[in-house]
């Protein structure tokens, strides 16, 4: 599994963050991310904002690392890991993107469009890291990298789950992921082709 964000952190330092995520996630509830300010967060966590500086330059990376945390905390209680080669897992992992998006009504309101980017920065991060960490295991001489691979995946992944949350009367979330699984799947495909085969196709009468 990929590293979560506060893996491997003192236990002090990870019980700050998961105060400043809490907050942070309590006050989304109710208001715009635009209308809040660092003394909103920290006085909702009872800290101060010495505190906060310490961990985060500002309100934009404390909400790409508590929706980094909390995705990667969804996959992680279903059990999701992708050892590269697992169809059924890699549908895991998408599956798990389409249905924290659908969680989120932040995305489906005008005024918190400023999260979005934020948002897909942190999901994308960690699916790609999951993606990577399992290519890696397999030797291959494939027509890309594995780290291009695994770019290329993660933020198909991402916008193939998007534009289904974003569909009217959308289908299932297990039917949006086999939609999205058909997509990706070619891409993969190509860590089995040397980089030889893409550069000299084999010609057909």
């Amino acid at each position: 599994m990929a590293k979560t964000p506060c893996k491997g952190m003192a236990p002090r330092v990870r019980r700050t963050r998961q105060l400043l995520h809490q907050a942070l996630g309590t006050l989304l509830e109710t208001r715009a991310f635009e209308t809040l300010s660092v003394q909103h967060i920290t006085t909702a966590a009872t800290l101060n904002r010495a505190t906060f500086y310490d961990h985060y330059p500002d309100k934009f990376a404390l909400l790409e690392c508590m929706a980094a945390s909390r995705f990667h905390d969804l996959l992680t209680a279903r059990g999701v890991k992708f050892d590269g080669g697992c169809a059924s897992a890699l549908k895991a992992i998408v599956l798990g993107v389409c249905d924290y998006l659908a969680g989120l009504p932040a995305l489906e309101c005008a005024r918190q469009r400023q999260l979005e980017p934020h948002l897909e920065s942190a999901i994308i991060a960690v699916v790609r890291a999951m993606i990577l960490q399992g290519l890696e295991r397999h030797a291959s001489n494939g027509a890309a990298s594995p780290e291009m691979m695994a770019t290329t995946v993660s933020w198909a992944i991402y916008g193939g789950a998007k534009e289904w949350v974003k569909t009217v009367d959308r289908p299932s979330s297990e039917e949006g992921a086999d939609v999205v699984m058909t997509l990706i799947t070619p891409i993969l495909s190509l860590s089995r082709l040397t980089r030889r085969d893409t550069h000299h196709p084999v010609e057909t009468t």
